[in-house]
């Protein structure tokens, strides 16, 4: 039997395109401060798009001291006595670079091959105007929504959150909720029906390697004076063991072992590894005595992200650099912390710093903690019940080895859990050149939010009581 609300949604999937494609044109980039047109652009679309929908209450949130960029809040309470969701989703992009292996322009959403390709189309904002055109329906139909909803689109995820925490806590009784249902968090596979569980949290630095107050010739300094490039490669070098292990003191703080049950449930999961490493031109490799996706959803990480010093222009010039920099970021599991395992990594970088050369670290990017969703939890039963209506199939439960640093920070500074319901799927290149989302998920996801907002109202608050920690 066909559902009046879904029906209205799918006739208006050539008007999410459209709206999509505008989003996507306004460059949000939250990292860069030459892109505030664009942040201010795309929260005037929504919060037009809001105010349309007849949302209430709508607000920009900061922290108590206004710094970042700010979250969109909007709320409609349409039914007493329901669970109240607090409905996640970003607006902010990570940056295009580099532009050169862009296809199309990355600010100019293109349709090739059932995609559409563009920066942020998938990493967020696909799975957002979903989430909130599937609201929409449900208003023009029904004329409410069948649970109430409390939206919250926050403008710095791709900045790792540093002002979610503050919001939180400043407007803690406003975000009051049963639980979070996230639009962001991105499918595993398509070819694979599936749930994310759980995330890993994350951390991040930079160094800056100093070895002279200036740069010195080669000739009349090489042989007496340190090349900082030479310091960094080898402080970089020794982060890891020769079987893959980070070599940071304190680093595995917390960290628990794999038990058999976990070990035979990840092994039951079809993973065909060749054609995974095939399709990005690599071979598996990390740490010894893991398999590929033990490595990606159960184990830390530490990797550089850039390294750079000296000259790097055309042709030579013979010059022994005086400084040297890096970018490193952690991948962290749940019994981690992330400042414990950040300073870990610090205090070993440190120690084996030679004593002729200078250290400074920088660049805070925020940090959040892992996340797992109760494997009970009345939204993640919802969230299954949803797709095997949707699908027919009984979804997976499977991890991601990204971060989500909403989960772990609304349920430290909220107390509520989080389930994971974006529909991107995580070959879709985002944080990478030619970003795309599939035209089919948005109708997979029309389908699946109109669902479960229906399961979500089945349930009463009661039902979410025991999982709320105040």
């Amino acid at each position: 039997m066909s559902d009046p609300v879904l029906d209205h949604a799918l006739a208006r999937k050539p008007a999410l395109i459209a709206a999509l494609k505008t989003l996507v044109s306004f460059p949000s980039v939250g990292a860069d401060p030459a892109m505030a047109h664009g942040m201010e652009d795309a929260r005037q679309l929504i919060e037009t798009r809001l105010d349309a929908m007849g949302f209430e209450n709508r607000q920009r949130l900061t922290p108590q001291n206004g710094s970042g960029q700010p979250a969109i809040y909007g709320e409609r309470m349409d039914a007493p006595g329901k669970p109240t969701m607090l409905v996640y989703a970003h607006y902010d992009v990570q940056p295009s670079d580099p532009l050169s292996k862009w296809k199309t322009p990355p600010f100019d959403a293109v349709e090739r091959d059932g995609k559409l390709f563009g920066r942020g189309i998938s990493d967020d904002k696909g799975p957002m105007m979903i989430a909130l055109d599937t609201l929409a329906a449900f208003v023009a139909v029904e004329g409410r929504l069948p649970i109430n909803v409390k939206l919250l689109i926050e403008g710095e995820e791709e900045t790792g959150s540093p002002s979610l925490p503050g919001i939180l806590e400043r407007h803690r009784d406003l975000l009051s909720a049963d639980a979070v249902l996230s639009a962001d968090g991105a499918r595993w596979r398509p070819d694979l029906v599936a749930l994310n569980v759980g995330s890993r949290g994350n951390s991040g630095f930079e160094i800056r390697v100093q070895t002279a107050a200036q740069d010195l010739h080669s000739g009349r300094f090489g042989g007496i004076v340190a090349n900082p490039l030479h310091v960094l490669s080898t402080l970089i070098a020794g982060l890891h063991d020769d079987q893959g292990q980070i070599a940071a003191p304190g680093f595995y703080d917390g960290v628990n072992a794999l038990t058999h049950t976990e070990q035979q449930e990840i092994a039951a999961i079809p993973y065909d590894e060749t054609a995974a490493f095939d399709a990005i031109g690599a071979q598996p490799h990390g740490e010894a005595g893991y398999s590929t996706l033990e490595r990606l959803w159960m184990r830390p990480t530490l990797d550089v992200n850039g390294m750079w010093g000296g000259y790097t222009g055309a042709g030579s010039k013979t010059v022994i650099p005086n400084e040297a920099f890096a970018k490193l970021t952690m991948r962290l599991v749940p019994g981690q912390d992330p400042q414990h395992a950040k300073q870990a990594v610090i205090d070993h970088l440190k120690a084996r710093l030679p004593a002729y050369a200078t250290m400074e670290i920088g660049g805070d990017r925020g940090q959040a903690g892992a996340y797992a969703v109760p494997p009970d939890h009345p939204l993640l039963e919802a969230a299954v019940a949803a797709l095997e209506h949707t699908t027919g199939q009984t979804p997976l439960k499977v991890r991601i080895g990204a971060s989500l640093p909403l989960t772990e920070i609304v349920n430290r500074v909220l107390g509520l859990d989080t389930v994971m319901f974006s529909f991107a799927v995580s070959d879709e290149n985002f944080h990478a050149p030619n970003e795309f989302f599939r035209l089919s998920s948005i109708s997979d996801g029309l389908a699946a939010w109109v669902q479960i907002l229906r399961q979500i109202g089945n349930r009463g608050p009661a039902d979410f009581a025991p999982y709320r920690r105040t």
